[in-house]
């Protein structure tokens, strides 16, 4: 038992210290000034054409449902 345990224990280690780690870009200031920007467009449908749909679908089951 003590064996399994202690190879459980190096498998891990091993898998955590090897693990790639992948650098993801900052994009917040990017979206600060998208959503910053004073265009007429409701802070709602300023992230594109997923928030236009989801505000659709959302309206359309508020009406209908």
């Amino acid at each position: 038992f003590y064996l399994l345990l202690q190879s459980l224990r190096q498998l891990s280690q091993r898998t955590i210290s090897t693990a790639s780690r992948r650098q993801l870009e900052n994009r917040v200031p990017e979206k600060q000034k998208l959503f910053q920007e004073d265009n007429g467009i409701p802070v709602h449908l300023k992230g594109g054409v997923m928030d236009s749909v989801l505000y659709r679908v959302t309206m359309g089951l508020s009406v209908f449902g």
